[in-house]
């Protein structure tokens, strides 16, 4: 049976469809009387079976050896169109985790948005991520890929814009949405591009070809460009400089999608970075590009989450951060330590939000200046962010001290600046989560906490189920033998990242759980201050750039086309139209009365000239 579910594996991205078009039934212009909460208890349900099917199936794959299962599709001018999936413990094992986060998100969102109408809406669009993600991880094809990541750039575009009644949310999905298309023309043209100089699109067999090409016969301009193009695409997706605003936009989206956008809708790029790594291998440059972009994001967004006062956005530049680590770590092939990265943020960021959703929930304020001693009436959501924050970063022995604990051992035998660089990273994301426990649950309590409670326990069961997750994933690796020698946890290279963890926790500690101090903390420097607050003026940097500069040419374009095109159209409408009105006589028989009085005259003429 459970063997047959192997087989059967390409069904779960069937299961979320079903949810979704079924939702449609309960979408409040269609059924009237019931309400559209029944949307929700259907696409848990699907989700539940997803999982259940994931779970089962990994049990099985994760001793067998990598299969494939190819679906003809077209075959057209030479072309052969076919969507192949690839069965490994890896794909497999991604689907359990996006098929389990996305249960945890919908069971909080029915707490979270229980007085929302918009439901049939809202957990369609999450069953479209899922299938698209599911499909995603499956998919051994770099074209089919593009195509279902182009789904999901739809899918945030309409997710974001969830309340469409409200101004900053319309533009907030709009620029998400156009930001993210950058990145997609860029993959298209990669895609495009290295079909002829592979002759395949399948992962497997680009990373067989990359194995067996020599660089030297190859046009390595060509590669290069092509490489850099699909390196693009993955910039956009995992809000990297200098296509990162798209994520802090969408922040206006309804927070349970923000639980499933950061956590593993925004490493679907990193997905796709990975599974092209053996194309990047080919080009030093493009190796360096992404390095050099993973680095300037990562410490460039965390700097800028530092200076935040809006708490999602806050995290959402962490996101962004984690990226950035995950560039470099691609960058400079370690690629194991890039997985690991992936699977320990998607649970950590999810857990953090989940945490602070709890609190926007009741106090109705994302406003961290606004909040503060919620310790004693919220222990279990403070408890929870607690976990989430020792998961993210450097601690031993949650995940992800051991994600980063191998890509620094890495990086100093070859990388030592970008070692450095990554304990400062750390050290600065601790800094910055202690930050934000301390302004929320230190202090005194202000107007806006006065009064909260733990919200529902709808918001509170996933949240304290994931963080048992997130405290348990050591022996979940250990289990499934990524955490071989725990003896590792007292090398040098660990005892580092501890240090560097604790003197981040240390000084966000004691500035912001120190009540002496007065907050708001400002900086000696207050244009230092507002240019971190304000991401280095980068929608300024946009207008002036990249907007000016289609503007200008918007304006030109429109003044030929205004002036020239139709003053060339007009003049001829016109010439047209008063050689017609002369014309006109000839119609109406004015023209023989013309050619009559003409004859009459010549005739007249003639006899008076011979009369003379």
């Amino acid at each position: 049976m459970i063997n047959n579910w192997l087989d059967k594996i390409w069904l779960i991205p069937c299961y979320s469809l079903l949810g979704a078009m079924l939702s449609v039934i309960w979408f409040p212009g269609i059924t009237h009387k019931t309400g559209p909460r029944p949307a929700g208890y259907i696409n848990i349900l699907m989700t539940l079976i997803s999982f259940i099917h994931a779970i089962a199936a990994l049990t099985v794959v994760w001793s067998q050896p990598v299969s494939s299962i190819s679906f003809p599709w077209l075959e057209v001018g030479g072309l052969k169109f076919s969507f192949d999936l690839q069965i490994s413990a890896l794909s497999v094992g991604a689907i359990a985790l996006i098929t389990g986060l996305n249960l945890l998100a919908q069971i909080y969102a029915v707490g979270y948005m229980e007085m929302d109408w918009g439901w049939g809406r809202f957990f369609a669009l999450l069953a479209l991520f899922e299938a698209g993600m599911c499909a995603l991880v499956l998919c051994d094809s770099l074209f089919f890929s593009y195509m279902i990541l182009e789904i999901l750039t739809l899918g945030t575009y309409l997710l974001v814009g969830m309340w469409y009644n409200q101004s900053l949310v319309v533009t907030g999905a709009r620029d998400a949405f156009l930001t993210k298309r950058v990145g997609d023309l860029f993959l298209l043209v990669g895609v495009v591009g290295i079909l002829p100089l592979a002759g395949t699109w399948n992962f497997s067999e680009l990373a067989v070809w990359a194995s067996n090409t020599d660089i030297n016969v190859t046009n390595p301009t060509a590669i290069a460009l092509v490489t850099l193009a699909l390196l693009v695409g993955p910039m956009g997706k995992c809000a990297q400089f200098p296509l990162h605003l798209w994520l802090d936009e969408a922040m206006e989206g309804p927070l349970p999608s923000t639980v499933i956008r950061n956590s593993v809708v925004v490493a679907t790029g990193a997905w796709i970075l990975v599974k092209i790594y053996p194309l990047i291998a080919l080009s030093p440059v493009t190796q360096q590009v992404a390095i050099a972009v993973g680095a300037a994001t990562a410490l460039g967004t965390v700097l800028i989450s530092i200076a935040q006062i809006d708490v999602k956005r806050a995290l959402s530049y962490l996101t962004s951060a984690f990226m950035g680590i995950i560039f470099i770590a691609v960058g400079t092939g370690e690629t194991q330590s890039a997985l690991l990265l992936i699977f320990s943020h998607a649970i950590a960021i999810a857990l953090l939000l989940m945490s602070i959703g709890s609190i926007i929930s009741n106090t109705i304020s994302q406003d961290l200046t606004l909040m503060g001693g919620l310790w004693s009436r919220r222990p279990i959501s403070g408890l929870c962010f607690l976990v989430g924050m020792f998961a993210l970063i450097g601690f031993p022995p949650l995940s992800g001290f051991w994600a980063m604990a191998g890509l620094i051992s890495h990086l100093w035998e070859q990388h030592p600046a970008l070692a450095e660089l990554l304990l400062l990273l750390n050290g600065l994301i601790a800094f910055s989560l202690m930050r934000v426990f301390g302004l929320i649950w230190g202090g005194q309590p202000k107007q806006m906490t006065l009064r909260a409670v733990e919200p529902l326990w709808l918001i509170v069961l996933p949240m304290t189920l994931l963080a048992g997750v997130a405290l348990h994933t050591p022996q979940i690796l250990n289990a499934l033998g990524l955490i071989t020698d725990w003896r590792d946890l007292i090398n040098a290279n660990s005892l580092t990242l501890l240090g560097s963890s604790v003197l981040g926790l240390t000084a966000g500690g004691y500035l912001y759980l120190n009540t002496q101090i007065v907050k708001p903390i400002q900086l000696p420097w207050l244009g230092l201050q507002k240019f971190l607050a304000n991401d280095f003026y980068t929608p300024k940097l946009y207008k002036v750039t990249i907007v000016g500069l289609v503007d200008g040419i918007s304006q030109r374009m429109y003044w030929f086309d205004r002036f020239f095109v139709d003053g060339v159209g007009n003049f001829f409408g016109l010439a047209t139209l008063f050689s017609g009105q002369n014309l006109r006589y000839s119609t109406f028989g004015q023209l023989q009365l013309y050619t009559l009085t003409i004859v009459l005259g010549i005739g007249v003429l003639v006899l008076l000239l011979l009369n003379n």
